[in-house]
């Protein structure tokens, strides 16, 4: 597993949490491919995961983690007890892109990445590596602009590593016009667009018991606060546009087009890593009955994201052995922004993974 945003929570929080299910130390809780649907699809064990990526940040994962600890995320003691493990994925990060005043052409940048993948598969021995995007979400790419937003130069040095590609976020990534023509003659597996783990998964469920109970949405309007890196970066509107189309399209997709209302990100510092949404859905029911209903979710979206980035590089992964390429829709279970051909609510979602499941088990058989 090659993580973008290598230092980040999520990353910290996948890494040891892997180590710490693989030594029998946890329950794999929140892992879909830990269940028995997935049994014999020739997914790659826990204990087989190699951890490398890219950050621009410093702080060592040791370190990241007791943070997440002091803070709640992880389970006091946890830090050090996957220490090792931390240690030699934090070995393998490499520096990130690009950071100010650096003069490297997007060629050179897109080859400098593709070099550290091809190394971080030579020097471990490995099968393959699947590249997942969880760092911080970046601004959409502005019209006239001539050069790659740093997701996408990641991707782009993914196609040319010929690894596999998953991007765990809002930002651009493969999705870049530049990299479509790439992308589809690549012959990998690719997927995604953001990560889906709190407010739209629940708006995944209820927005279809609103239509298929033939009950009229009036106005949708969501509130979320959060802290951490995600409110730092969120707290920039070209961010937080881009984390919301995402959010808007499960509404659109299900009921038909976008209801009225607003959805807002606050950056409140002091919440760290832990976060709260609430919606507010207005709707009309028999005869004109005005009603409302309201929902509060409180969570960790570090804990809520690491265990999906762990199914989706072993199902990747499985899929990229089995020789399937191209985007897979049949992952749109784990996102907000899924890949065209998608359904829209989770219950069918759920259904297509697991037809998706069952072609994995036919190709291992």
């Amino acid at each position: 597993m090659w993580l973008i945003g290598a230092r980040g929570s999520v990353a910290t929080t996948a890494v040891a949490g892997c180590a710490a299910i693989a030594a029998g130390m946890h329950e794999p809780t929140g892992m879909v491919t830990e269940t028995a649907p997935f049994a014999g699809c020739a997914l790659p064990p826990l204990s087989s995961l190699v951890f490398g990526g890219h950050d621009t940040a410093s702080c060592p994962l040791p370190k990241r983690a007791e943070a997440l600890a002091a803070g709640g995320v992880l389970p006091h003691g946890l830090p050090t007890a996957v220490r090792a493990e931390l240690a030699a994925a934090d070995a393998a990060i490499r520096p990130g892109g690009p950071l100010p005043a650096d003069g490297r052409t997007d060629g050179e940048l897109v080859d400098a990445f593709a070099a550290d993948l091809t190394h971080f598969v030579r020097e471990h021995g490995l099968a393959r590596a699947v590249v997942l995007n969880v760092a911080s979400t970046e601004p959409a790419p502005g019209p006239g602009e001539d050069r790659l937003p740093p997701s996408s130069l990641y991707a782009a040095a993914a196609l040319r590593a010929g690894c596999p590609y998953v991007n765990f976020t809002p930002s651009t990534g493969l999705h870049h016009p530049a990299l479509e023509e790439a992308a589809g003659t690549s012959g990998l597996p690719y997927a995604g667009r953001d990560g889906k783990t709190g407010q739209t998964l629940l708006r995944s469920v209820l927005a279809p018991m609103f239509l298929q109970r033939a009950l009229e949405v009036r106005a949708w309007s969501g509130t979320n606060l959060l802290g951490g890196g995600d409110g730092a970066s969120l707290a920039d509107p070209a961010a937080a546009a881009a984390k919301n189309a995402g959010k808007a399209r499960v509404l659109s997709d299900t009921l038909g087009g976008l209801p009225d209302g607003d959805l807002h990100i606050d950056n409140v510092p002091a919440l760290g890593d832990w976060k709260t949404a609430w919606d507010h859905v207005a709707f009309e029911g028999f005869l004109g009955a005005r009603m409302v209903l309201q929902t509060i979710w409180q969570g960790c979206d570090s804990a809520l994201a690491a265990p999906l980035v762990l199914d989706l590089a072993r199902i990747t992964a499985a899929a990229h052995a089995a020789g399937i390429s191209g985007p897979r829709p049949e992952l749109a279970f784990f996102f907000k922004d899924p890949d065209p051909g998608a359904p829209a609510s989770l219950p069918d979602q759920f259904a297509t993974l697991l037809t998706f499941a069952a072609r994995l088990r036919e190709a291992a058989a």
